[in-house]
């Protein structure tokens, strides 16, 4: 039986802006055949790696987020990130403890938010909450910690209100034992993100708002290899002693 194809005007032009810039980018650079087959056999290593994912996240995603939602309403989104894990545990009762070893290793932090939406207030919103630990770890990828460590999904109350107990999160190096660290460095980049705690919002009739949150002055804010620091996204980390103290407020956009 013959296959028949029915066009897609998304991908068709998606496809030949693509190629429009593309012949614009080569006439502006010039490459070589040499140059061209280094980038092949790259490509090559990193497909083969399966890190293509870890490069879009790291060096493309924060672009299509800026082309997409620069003048928009609501928070600013950030980078999913490559350590995202779906299905983490569901917590119950507020304030919402995030699942730890005994001893969990790190400065205790208390956080508390809102959420709202573009059209006003906003009660009962799905919140996904996932962060490294103090070695810059993420369980169920690089940490020994078990699955779901510092992973978890609550909802807010009928104010939008929520508090978090963790750990505050350290700046971590991306990995660079393979084909991206190896474009990384030959870029003349470093390898650090800033710390930061990565959230996501889900709400019927909003658009799902996946954002990160940083903490006043990281060193990396300014040099975040992934490029996904947003000043709206920053917040200060305060002391209390025995336990430090953050909040931020989040909005939503409307469907």
């Amino acid at each position: 039986m013959t296959k028949t194809s029915t066009t897609n005007p998304r991908v068709l032009g998606a496809y030949e802006g693509f190629v429009k810039h593309l012949k614009n980018f080569l006439d502006e650079q010039q490459f070589n055949h040499e140059e061209y087959t280094n980038f092949v056999k790259w490509a090559d290593r990193l497909g083969r790696s399966g890190e293509i994912p870890l490069f879009l996240d790291v060096f493309v995603e924060t672009h299509v987020l800026e082309s997409k939602y620069k003048d928009s309403p609501g928070t600013e989104p950030s980078l999913l990130g490559p350590y995202y894990e779906e299905n983490s545990p569901v917590l119950e009762k507020s304030p919402f403890v995030m699942p730890q070893r005994d001893d969990e290793p790190g400065d205790k932090l208390v956080f508390t938010g809102n959420v709202s939406s573009t059209n006003g207030p906003l009660a009962h919103t799905k919140v996904e909450w996932w962060q490294d630990d103090a070695d810059g770890l993420y369980s169920n990828y690089d940490s020994p910690a078990p699955d779901f460590n510092l992973r978890g999904q609550f909802v807010t109350d009928e104010n939008g209100d929520f508090e978090v107990h963790s750990i505050v999160p350290i700046p971590y190096q991306i990995p660079t034992d393979g084909p991206t660290g190896e474009f990384t460095f030959a870029a003349g980049y470093h390898a650090y993100r800033p710390a930061h705690i990565h959230i996501k919002f889900e709400h019927e009739g909003h658009e799902t708002l996946i954002t990160q949150v940083f903490f006043e002055g990281d060193k990396w804010l300014e040099t975040d290899v992934a490029g996904g620091v947003r000043e709206s996204l920053l917040t200060k980390l305060e002391d209390k002693g025995d336990h430090k103290e953050a909040s931020l407020n989040f909005v939503m956009r409307a469907e």
